[in-house]
C-alpha cells in the first residue's frame, strides 16, 4: 500500500492495524470511531493542526520496511 494525504485513515488501518501509532503520536485518538475512520489524512491533519506530508512520509516509510 502506498499512502497519500487522500487515503482514508479506515484503509490505512485496515490493512495495518501497527500505523495507529503514527496517528496516536500526533493526538487523533480517536480512530475508533466511525467518523474518524471515513476521513481523508489531509482532513484530519487540518482538524488536527498537523503536517499531513509528514504522517504520509512516516506511514510510507513504516509500512515500506516490513516488506
Amino acid at each position: 500500500m502506498v499512502v497519500t494525504k487522500e487515503s482514508i485513515i479506515g484503509d490505512v488501518l485496515d490493512y495495518d492495524r501497527e500505523t495507529a501509532q503514527f496517528f496516536f503520536a500526533i493526538g487523533m485518538h480517536c480512530l475508533g470511531c466511525p467518523a474518524s475512520r471515513g476521513e481523508s489524512i489531509a482532513d484530519a491533519c487540518a482538524v488536527h493542526g498537523t503536517d499531513a506530508d509528514a504522517l504520509v512520509d512516516q506511514l510510507n516509510r513504516f509500512l515500506a520496511s516490513k516488506k
